[in-house]
């Protein structure tokens, strides 16, 4: 089964598959394990632009072949907010098995045109490929952040996003609904579910994605998934749990040099992050 067949049948369970980003292959192994162990069907690996060249495109995609191989386990690799043609192109040529072109910056026409340039290629090299586009302004960061303003002038609007899907031909595509990128302090991130379900009334069959989900209140990613989002994405609070282990780790044992040591309780954090994670996708809380 490629992604997309994993996305139908989790859209008919209304259920969702998680997309977690990894810079490190203890990240990415601790990902497919606790997916595995936490019963998902599969699981997206997911780099950024900068994790990408950080690791290399060929080594992402050689990173996840081995643990696919190793985890006898569904694992499909992302290219995660790629916002040019070329890097798309590089990420297809170099065997990801998605592409997410984020141009949506840009004016609608001139997203759409990108969009549908790189589905294009995309699928002149492999029909198996699954192509996400993105619709409305997806304010902040994957990181920690205090405040972010959140405007409803940003959310994707439904008609947009009919003509959009008709335009491009993607597979997947990512709105805009309340959600944002990163954590934030001093506010309480809220979906937008009303507006959410305005969208898919208008587009019953398209595989919905939530980004930015990092922050957000376990229950309304639940009741997005109930409305229709089927993939999401989870980055910042890897991170931020990854790292904050890591300090410790290090404190608690300053002579340690070994890394496989001091990466240990890091490894551990993300594990039981995605197997909490899994979860919400999968209906169990």
């Amino acid at each position: 089964m490629n992604l997309n067949s994993y996305l139908k049948e989790a859209k008919e369970k209304k259920q969702a598959i998680g997309h977690f980003n990894f810079a490190t292959e203890d990240v990415a192994k601790a990902v497919v394990e606790a997916s595995k162990e936490a019963r998902a069907t599969c699981v997206m690996l997911g780099t950024s632009e900068g994790e990408a060249e950080f690791l290399g495109m060929p080594e992402a995609v050689g990173i996840v072949g081995g643990v696919r191989k190793d985890f006898d386990f569904p694992v499909f690799l992302n290219a995660d907010h790629f916002k040019s043609f070329e890097k798309c192109k590089a990420a297809i040529d170099a065997g990801y098995d998605s592409i997410l072109i984020d141009s949506s910056k840009l004016s609608f026409q001139e997203n759409a045109e990108l969009t549908k340039r790189v589905v294009d290629y995309a699928r002149s090299k492999n029909p198996n490929i699954s192509i996400e586009g993105e619709l409305g302004y997806l304010r902040g960061s994957s990181e920690v952040q205090k405040k972010i303003e959140i405007s409803s002038q940003d959310y994707t609007k439904p008609e947009e996003a009919v003509n959009f899907v008709a335009t491009t031909g993607v597979d997947r595509l990512a709105v805009v609904f309340g959600n944002i990128h990163g954590i934030v302090t001093d506010q309480v991130e809220k979906l937008d579910i009303n507006h959410f379900a305005k969208i898919v009334s208008q587009l019953p069959e398209m595989f919905f994605v939530l980004h930015g989900a990092s922050g957000l209140d376990d229950k309304d990613i639940g009741l997005a998934i109930e409305t229709g989002i089927v993939n999401v994405h989870f980055n910042t609070e890897l991170r931020v749990a990854y790292q904050e282990a890591l300090k410790e780790s290090l404190e608690n044992s300053p002579q340690e040099t070994t890394p496989y040591k001091y990466l240990a309780s890091s490894v551990g954090e993300i594990k039981k992050l995605v197997i909490a994670k899994n979860k919400i996708f999968l209906g169990a809380l």
